[in-house]
């Protein structure tokens, strides 16, 4: 299983039911980052970027631009209104952006 296919895997599902951020962070092996991602979707996260892209930046943020880049041009859109509301993006989307493009 892929780490894209194991984020799709355990999105939003029991036991921990893991918002995007959080799965992001998990998928990745990141768990220290697990609990700060808590609030960090539906819109929520600073400036209103996707949770999923603001995980993948506090993973590797020297490559912040790199990541926005990629995941802009794979999904259109950087904050979770425009992913939503413009382009119909759904959030399993955004996940798997995100951990394809931390590689």
């Amino acid at each position: 299983m892929t780490r894209e296919e194991y984020a799709i895997s355990i999105f939003r599902q029991p036991p921990r039911h893991l918002n995007c951020a959080q799965t992001v962070c998990a998928a990745m092996g990141r768990e220290d980052l697990v609990d700060a991602m808590k609030n960090c979707n539906a819109g929520k996260a600073p400036g209103g970027t996707c949770g999923a892209l603001y995980a993948a930046v506090s993973i590797s943020p020297e490559r912040e631009e790199e990541l926005r880049t990629i995941f802009t041009k794979t999904l259109g859109a950087s904050t979770c209104a425009q992913l939503k509301a413009a382009h119909g993006v759904p959030c399993p989307h955004c996940v798997a952006a995100a951990v394809r493009a931390l590689g």
